[in-house]
């Protein structure tokens, strides 16, 4: 297909979760497919089946909101199916890509990559969203070594990730690049009810919940907060809810904390960052964090811990506010800090001037060098 400069534009095939699929990864891949394309011929390549009943027993897909739906995708491909992985790569095969682009983040996915990178006869990039998983296994880093081995190049979201890369493939050939913004969530105006119209301040934890996330040190830290400053928690706890209800009721903040358990369709996700003055992540552990890049795609700020990539994302006093992690003292502070620099620091304008580093534009120029250059 020619562009417009008349010169023909390489092939690449994109594999990856994209609309309907839920989730972090399923955006960031439609966003992705959708700014290569202004580039390359792109194949985008998503999951008959992604995960197995037995494995993830939730809904895997929502249809409610097509904002990051992928035209022309073929979902072919089912990860625990030998016959559907060798038809997949004979299809790729076929198409003649110069490079096949892989989204990694697990390494339930390493048999099915083994297999289809093994028949690939193009280059293979991997997008590692997380070279080793947050909630580690033992066969986990052999499992990641047998299935990177495979790469040619990679991409990773941060300094740290790029060192666990280079553990087990010393000499790959990589670069990083800042994990890019989410900007096509709706922008709304309204005082639905997620929190109380009252409250003059407002603070959101978002996303899944689970124990390297830090939850209960933010709970624990809400009890020295000002009580004008209201929590909002949403997210899906995966049934662990009770134990953080208990904490909530221990500490007496059942009026300063809201929960909402579940997955929450895209549509409704503009409502809670519209709504807060800032996104909190207590990370005790992390590699990089996408619902950062939901907060600046609303030009919210981040307080967060200095774990991971993260330090690298938010500059503090600047964008949003480090802390240590694993302290409920060192967040309170922080979160106090963040209130006081309010009144003086224009964080929305901080975060525009930031933006360009986070642009889908700087990631597609960092997989053109990188693929050309090595």
């Amino acid at each position: 297909m020619p562009d417009t400069t008349g010169k023909s534009r390489k092939k690449v095939v994109l594999i990856g979760p994209v609309y309907p699929f839920k989730g972090g990864i399923s955006h960031y891949t439609g966003l992705l497919c959708r700014v290569l394309s202004e580039r390359y011929d792109v194949s985008m390549i998503s999951y008959s089946m992604q995960y197995p009943k037995i494995l993830f027993r939730k809904e895997q897909r929502d249809y409610d909101n097509d904002s990051f739906k992928t035209e022309e995708t073929e979902f072919i491909l089912n990860t625990a199916s030998i016959s559907s992985i060798l038809k997949t790569a004979k299809h790729i095969n076929k198409l003649e890509p110069e490079f096949t682009i892989i989204q990694w983040w697990h390494p339930y996915f390493a048999p099915c990559y083994r297999i289809l990178t093994g028949r690939l006869t193009s280059k293979v990039l991997y997008i590692c969203h997380n070279v080793f998983p947050h909630e580690r296994f033992p066969l986990d880093r052999f499992l990641t070594k047998l299935t990177m081995k495979r790469g040619d190049y990679f991409i990773l979201h941060s300094s740290k990730e790029a060192e666990d890369l280079r553990s087990i493939v010393p000499d790959a050939k990589y670069r990083v690049n800042m994990h890019p913004t989410y900007s096509e969530f709706k922008r709304v105006e309204t005082e639905s009810g997620a929190v109380p119209v009252d409250q003059a301040s407002v603070l959101l934890f978002f996303g899944f919940v689970r124990a390297y996330k830090g939850l209960k040190i933010l709970i624990q830290a809400m009890s020295a907060i000002p009580e004008i400053v209201h929590l909002n928690i949403v997210g899906d706890f995966a049934g662990s809810r009770e134990e953080y209800e208990h904490l909530i009721t221990d500490l007496h903040l059942t009026d300063r904390i809201s929960i909402r358990d579940g997955y929450i369709p895209d549509k409704e996700v503009g409502e809670y960052f519209e709504r807060c003055d800032a996104v909190v992540l207590p990370y005790l552990d992390a590699t990089q964090s996408g619902i950062a890049q939901i907060a600046f795609g609303f030009e919210k700020p981040v307080i967060a811990t200095k774990v991971g990539g993260l330090p690298e994302v938010v500059k503090d006093g600047e964008t949003g506010v480090l802390c240590e992690a694993g302290s409920p003292g060192a967040l309170t502070d922080a979160i106090q800090r963040f209130y006081d620099l309010k009144k003086t620091v224009d964080f929305a304008e901080n975060i525009r001037k930031d933006a360009p580093r986070f642009s889908w534009e700087h990631m597609a120029d960092t997989i053109e060098d990188l693929t050309e250059h090595g």
